[in-house]
């Protein structure tokens, strides 16, 4: 069934009635048709559990219906775009963030409740897992931007200016994690330096394709699926992220044009990540084309 309309915002809306998990449908309508912010927060609630946490594939790469740091942090992006990250629910998160941390506080990409569920074969479950910058900055930053002060945070996010300022090697998720944490902290001069400095390696380490249709020249980084690249706006998903500094106004543009290039006959934008199982790639791809829905908008090209 093709989509009906003839702008990208109409083939979207087709794609996401057509494929989305009720969730997605709800953000969709919240974001761009002026639906209520409630229906969004009552579908979420599905992926809650009792300890404050989320489960249930909140995050598709995690299966079963266990909390986890990463769908906890899905939950909280959720929040924070409707503007109710706050509140009694938020004060739950916190037990919940606080009952899964390690022993400096901040949190692990996995923790070992998920064993015997299934989950994607590059995350694996073990008994100690270790502290991770890609599932704490993510819940750190979105706290402090949305003014929350919870006692997990003061650790939390010591543990994230540690490991954001003496990061060497890095690849593009857990540079993502980082911006979230830099564009939300408090303190702007230092993240300010820190993303001067983290913009610098992504530059060195070529993990951002600045010239699309020239992805052979940027390597893939060890342990992603063949061709799975990232491009200037999957850094700069807005123009008041830090990570706008980081590229020319030719570089962005570039970026914008390629993303709106993308969108698929359907209406909806592809995973570039490897799919594990069937469901995984159908509920991913509405989560990227809300993404690309956002950022396209963030610029005025929508």
């Amino acid at each position: 069934m093709a989509p009906s309309g003839t702008t990208p915002l109409s083939r979207a809306e087709h794609f996401i009635w057509l494929t989305a998990r009720v969730l997605e449908q709800r953000r969709f309508e919240h974001d761009f048709l002026d639906g209520d912010p409630g229906a969004v927060e009552t579908a979420l609630d599905a992926y809650r559990n009792a300890d404050g946490g989320y489960g249930h594939a909140l995050e598709p790469d995690l299966r079963g219906p266990v909390s986890q740091p990463l769908h906890t942090a899905a939950a909280l992006e959720v929040l924070d775009s409707i503007g109710r990250c706050a509140g009694q629910r938020v004060e739950r998160i916190g037990r919940y963030l606080t009952s899964v941390s390690t022993p400096d506080g901040s949190l692990p990409a996995l923790h070992p409740s998920l064993r015997g569920y299934p989950a994607a074969p590059w995350i694996p479950v073990v008994d100690d897992p270790p502290s991770d910058l890609l599932a704490t900055a993510p819940v750190v930053g979105t706290l402090h931007r949305n003014s929350v002060w919870h006692a997990w945070l003061f650790r939390a996010t010591d543990f994230c200016w540690s490991a954001v300022e003496s990061l060497e090697k890095t690849h593009p998720y857990e540079v993502r994690a980082a911006l979230v944490f830099l564009d939300g902290v408090p303190d702007r001069p230092r993240a300010e330096a820190a993303a001067e400095r983290l913009g610098s390696l992504v530059r060195e380490q070529r993990l951002v394709v600045t010239e699309p249709g020239k992805e052979a020249d940027f390597p893939v980084p060890d342990g992603y699926a063949p061709g799975e690249h990232h491009y200037v706006t999957d850094f700069a998903r807005s123009p008041d992220s830090l990570a706008r500094r980081w590229f020319s106004d030719a570089e962005l543009a570039l970026g914008l044009e390629h993303l709106a290039a993308a969108q698929r006959e359907d209406g909806g934008w592809d995973i570039n990540w490897r799919s594990w199982a069937p469901g995984t790639a159908l509920e991913g791809r509405p989560l990227v084309t809300l993404e690309a829905l956002r950022t396209l908008r963030a610029y005025g090209r929508l």
